[in-house]
């Protein structure tokens, strides 16, 4: 049998991504969500925050803070001494994080309905980790360094899940490519 003719199974993590594509028990609220956004992403404020005036969303970029943000905490925490430091970080995220949000959510207004599935998961996702974070955050700021790190752990590995979902919407369902450019 050529190369050619064998049909791949894809990898368990790519086959839970694609369940969230057909979960269609997500369609109600996704929708809603989408009506609710849809005027404000059309807005002439909603299409620069969009990055029309760049011709690339703006939610990839502003991501990056946050998530950079939370990693080296984690890396600070493993470096005695260093526990002010990944408590800021962890603050530096969380007050990322809020940008990071409202770009998403006017992005989430042109998803189509396997796009909107995708997308409601993600952004769930990314509000636990960010509850997590904010937990973590409190947990240090009240002297308790172990649990924070614990909080903080737990958020790395639900944004990082997060960031999956936000992976497989963009590249493997193309959300937001070639959205304005002309050819």
């Amino acid at each position: 049998m050529r190369k050619a003719d064998r049909v791949e199974t894809p990898a368990a993590p790519h086959r839970v991504l694609m369940a969230v594509e057909d979960a269609d028990v997500l369609d109600v609220p996704a929708t809603a969500l989408a009506h609710r956004l849809r005027g404000a992403a059309t807005s002439v404020p909603g299409r620069l925050l969009r990055g029309r005036w760049l011709g690339h969303p703006l939610h990839p970029l502003a991501v990056t803070v946050p998530i950079g943000a939370w990693l080296c905490s984690a890396l600070f925490d493993l470096l005695p001494g260093q526990e002010e430091a990944a408590r800021r970080l962890v603050a530096t995220g969380l007050l990322a994080a809020p940008a990071a949000v409202l770009l998403g959510l006017f992005d989430y207004a042109d998803l189509d309905e396997r796009q909107r599935r995708v997308g409601l998961a993600h952004a769930a996702g990314n509000a636990v980790a960010i509850a997590l974070f904010g937990a973590s955050y409190t947990a240090r700021t009240r002297g308790r360094v172990a649990r924070g790190r614990v909080l903080g752990a737990l958020g790395l590995a639900v944004t990082s899940a997060g960031g999956a979902l936000g992976g497989h919407l963009a590249y493997a369902q193309g959300a937001g490519f070639f959205r304005w450019q002309s050819r």
